[in-house]
């Protein structure tokens, strides 16, 4: 309903302030009629279509859908490694319909949480509640009622497992990231990240009812993945992080230590990648593929050590890490998927 309210709101700035194109004699004679008896011309279809386009955009970009992205890329791979095999599309599409509605709750959410902070670094100062596109109030609304919409299509159409987890992940990020670490400690992004791991165990369970050792394996896989995703990031935008009293551990920690971290985690990572191989009974190409990709990431991370010991190197290059990163990770995951279909 706000949503309808906010497209509305916009038309009407819309009528009040756009006359059709007429010559400058018809123009002058509707704007004094306009001016004397407070009538308005009606916005064209165009302009009705565009103001309608603009506030739908605003909406979607409060989601953050390119963060959604990423989270999607794991649940398919986790959904066919459960059915060990292609599961139903019907199931498929279900679970993404409602992982996105989740993931996009709490997208929203924490944008209404974090307006303050988002005037202040210039990363985040386009946001449509910055700007002024989306209320605050309407922000709250659409992402509680994105959240329970979720709930509700896990429960009804997936399964009651599925929908929990969900929850979980909504909670784990609102609440327990965005409210209690983010603000609080430089390993806000360690624990609070746990909540973009949920995805794996959400698909596993929509296939299977339930979670077991493999999908809390590719929980692990993210998990230590995602400071040596997220540091490199926070290195690149740490005055902004700064400016608004964020302690990531890049604002607090020298570029050696954050380095150092990022490395330990990321050999926890490929550990987890490669205890798949008994557990879920992957094949000896999976292993190839997971050990490569991990001994290219985990370098990736020494160079940027390197770099951090010595400057003489080079350049810090830290987003160069932020985009193996996601290469990684989406390769791991196709390569989870494929292993599937591999007749030996």
């Amino acid at each position: 309903m706000r949503f309808l309210l906010d497209t509305i709101g916009h038309l009407q700035r819309v009528r009040t302030t756009s006359l059709p194109p007429l010559d400058d004699a018809v123009a002058s004679a509707r704007a004094t009629d306009r001016w004397t008896s407070g009538a308005v011309a009606a916005p064209s279809v165009a302009e009705r279509a565009r103001a309608f386009v603009h506030v739908l955009g605003a909406y979607v970009a409060l989601t953050k859908p390119r963060i959604i992205e990423l989270l999607l890329v794991t649940t398919i791979p986790t959904m066919i490694l459960a059915e060990r095999g292609f599961p139903s599309i019907g199931l498929v599409l279900a679970t993404l319909v409602g992982g996105t509605a989740a993931a996009a709750s709490a997208n929203t959410l924490n944008c209404y949480l974090d307006i303050d902070i988002d005037q202040i670094m210039n990363r985040t100062k386009r946001r449509p509640l910055v700007t002024g596109e989306i209320s605050p109030r309407a922000a709250l609304v659409f992402g509680v009622v994105l959240g329970i919409l979720s709930l509700v299509w896990f429960a009804l159409v997936v399964n009651i497992a599925s929908a929990l987890l969900s929850a979980g992940a909504i909670l784990m990020y609102v609440i327990g990231y965005t409210m209690i670490l983010k603000r609080r400690t430089p390993q806000n992004i360690v624990w609070g990240g746990a909540a973009g791991c949920m995805p794996v165990l959400i698909g596993w369970s929509a296939v299977t009812g339930g979670v077991s050792w493999t999908p809390v394996l590719l929980f692990g896989v993210i998990f230590f993945w995602t400071p040596p995703h997220y540091w490199p990031l926070s290195m690149k935008f740490r005055r902004d992080y700064a400016a608004a009293g964020v302690p990531m551990l890049p604002v607090v920690a020298a570029d050696t230590l954050v380095a150092r971290e990022m490395i330990a985690y990321a050999v926890g990572m490929v550990g987890c990648s490669l205890l798949l191989v008994p557990v879920a009974h992957m094949t000896w190409a999976y292993a190839l593929v997971a050990l490569a990709l991990g001994v290219w990431f985990v370098w990736s991370c020494i160079g940027l050590y390197r770099r951090a010991v010595d400057p003489s190197r080079g350049k810090l290059a830290a987003m160069r890490v932020f985009h193996a990163s996601i290469t990684y990770l989406t390769l791991l995951f196709v390569a989870v998927a494929v292993d599937v279909f591999l007749p030996f």
